[in-house]
């Protein structure tokens, strides 16, 4: 620096003019002596940059954010599969009731919702039929007991030798034929409706009753009805259903290719079923598996699966929409981290892994199946690796400000 400006001194005034310049230029850039200029870029040159993929924050911002860390385990792993299933009644406690004979209707005692007892009357109706069907039964009784007479006084006379064996025989005949037109006008009644109580008071009174009563087979819910009042019922109608509805059945549709699941459940003798029911979304039922159909729908390729669900306080209704969730058989030892852990951005599925109490990785792993809370991990991670399970979204958050 020196020489240079005794250079200048010895240099003409025109040419000391454009050195003098350059001199204070290069003063101006070099010589700082207190270092103020070169300081500032020294401590942006010197700035710490964490390597890609890998996070700082400091125990104070990881406790704020809420940050949990939990070592990577290994343990039983299962997963299960959702299935859309319906309520329906317990049908070997269901009725639908007809009537055995043509009527119609006089009077309807059960309506639609009712509750009632075994016994119970639900309607009356008058039939024709059934009067006329009561007295070719009388009048077979009486030609019956005509016929009983008149054998026996045949027998007698044989006896004495007033008539020959073909009289006797003939009468024994006709004996024969009053029994069985007799027999075919009871059977008759029978398939009417009229039990042994009925025969024996219509023997002895000789009354014949054309009202048919319609009574409930056993306790249970009037849950369908499909008559009115004055008109004519035919024996082909269903008048009634009557239900037991303390129980109930879930039946679902399972396909083929989810068969292992009902499978696995039913052979390791797991019968119990959790079950969703839509209208009640935050309580959970369990039913019993009762039975596992043994044919396919040529159609839609699935099978029947059928629960029993008790249902004391009468909640679950016919017909509503339920789902039921059937787990696969258990995988020993797999490796598994809670959904929460997994972070994923343009494809990639990554955890990030603890390194320091203020540095958290980044780790790419390959997953594999899920069951909703936690999700196997096949390879990227290790057993006992501190995994961030909860809060991981603020370091991706982080982690996009910066490339990767």
């Amino acid at each position: 620096m020196r020489s240079l400006l005794e250079f200048v001194r010895t240099s003409s005034p025109r040419s000391n003019r454009g050195l003098c310049g350059l001199v204070l230029g290069l003063v101006a850039m070099g010589g700082g002596c207190d270092g103020t200029p070169t300081d500032v870029v020294a401590s942006k040159s010197t700035s710490v940059n964490t390597a890609p993929g890998i996070i700082s924050l400091s125990v104070e911002e990881s406790s704020r954010v809420g940050l949990v860390i939990q070592p990577a385990a290994r343990s039983d792993f299962r997963t299960h599969r959702d299935f859309p299933a319906i309520v329906h009644p317990n049908q070997r406690n269901m009725a639908e009731i007809t009537t055995l004979v043509r009527g119609r209707v006089v009077d309807v005692y059960g309506d639609l919702g009712q509750q009632v007892k075994a016994n119970a009357p639900l309607a009356i109706l008058y039939s024709s039929e059934l009067g006329l069907a009561q007295s070719a039964y009388l009048k077979a009784r009486a030609k019956l007991h005509v016929a009983e007479q008149a054998y026996g006084r045949a027998k007698f006379l044989l006896q004495e030798k007033v008539i020959g064996e073909a009289e006797a025989q003939r009468r024994h005949a006709e004996l024969l034929s009053t029994q069985a037109e007799a027999n075919e006008s009871r059977d008759r009644l029978k398939l009417l409706g009229m039990d042994a109580g009925e025969l024996r008071r219509l023997d002895k009174s000789r009354e014949i009753r054309s009202v048919v009563p319609i009574v409930a087979p056993f306790a249970g819910r009037i849950i369908g009805r499909n008559l009115t009042r004055g008109e004519v019922v035919e024996t082909t109608e269903n008048l009634f259903v009557i239900a037991d509805l303390s129980e109930v059945w879930i039946v679902a549709n399972i396909p083929e290719k989810d068969i292992p699941f009902v499978h696995s459940v039913h052979a390791s003798g797991g019968t119990q079923v959790e079950v969703q029911i839509n209208a009640y979304p935050k309580e959970t039922f369990t039913g019993t598996i009762t039975y596992v159909g043994d044919v396919l729908d040529p159609v839609t390729r699935t099978m029947q699966l059928r629960l029993e669900l008790p249902n004391p306080d009468g909640r679950l209704k016919p017909e509503m929409f339920a789902t039921i969730r059937l787990f696969s058989e258990a995988q020993p030892d797999r490796l598994a981290v809670p959904e929460a852990a997994l972070q994923r951005d343009q494809g990639r599925t990554f955890v990030f892994v603890q390194r320091s109490p203020s540095e958290y990785e980044l780790r790419e792993v390959h997953i594999g199946e899920s069951n909703g809370t936690y999700t196997s991990i096949l390879g990227g991670l290790n057993e006992g690796e501190p995994v961030v399970t909860h809060g991981a979204f603020v370091l991706k958050s982080e982690l996009l400000k910066k490339p990767v």
